[in-house]
């Protein structure tokens, strides 16, 4: 398995787009960018020529976009809109390969209140449990889910393996 590049050797995978200003405690960007590397890593995808959208955001706006595309009123901590449906045939099967970069993958926004009160409320570093929701985010544009046990548990096992290639406890 691959282990994640230091952030000066990395690919830029990202375009961050900032919403509320509560994130610039965080360098999102590179945060962003090594969840991205480490999804494509721990999936023995080729990173060049990728892009993700990630946009920083606050509870309101999460759960408009939460109520819109999901038709569920409350804040989340992340939201993810591939650009391909990648989703396996059968639950528990991997999903289909991406396609031939250049492409993006799609978007992700990401909650800032609620990332804060759940990082507090595990006890553990803001930029981990950040990191570990970016991931999550990505291997939702790989196809990737958690709607059936053995879903979730492939899901969370790539998870565990690529936030370990970044000295990121398991969240689990």
């Amino acid at each position: 398995m691959p282990m994640t590049p230091p952030a000066s050797q990395m690919p830029d995978l990202i375009d961050v787009v900032i919403e509320d200003a509560r994130w610039d405690i965080l360098d999102l960007t590179a945060l962003a960018n090594r969840a991205a590397l480490g999804a494509l890593n721990i999936t023995n995808i080729p990173a060049d020529g990728y892009e993700i959208c990630v946009m920083a955001c606050d509870d309101a706006q999460i759960m408009q976009l939460n109520t819109d595309f999901r038709e569920t009123p409350r804040a989340t901590n992340v939201l993810s809109w591939p650009a391909f449906d990648l989703a396996p045939e059968k639950p528990g099967e991997m999903p289909m390969p991406a396609p031939q970069p250049p492409e993006s993958l799609g978007d992700i926004a990401i909650a800032f209140e609620t990332c804060q009160r759940e990082a507090a409320e595990k006890s553990i570093p803001l930029k981990d449990h950040v990191t570990h929701l970016l991931l999550h985010g990505c291997l939702h544009l790989l196809g990737f889910d958690h709607e059936t046990a053995r879903d979730a548990e492939i899901m969370e096992g790539l998870e565990i393996k690529a936030l370990a290639s970044m000295g990121v406890s398991n969240p689990y």
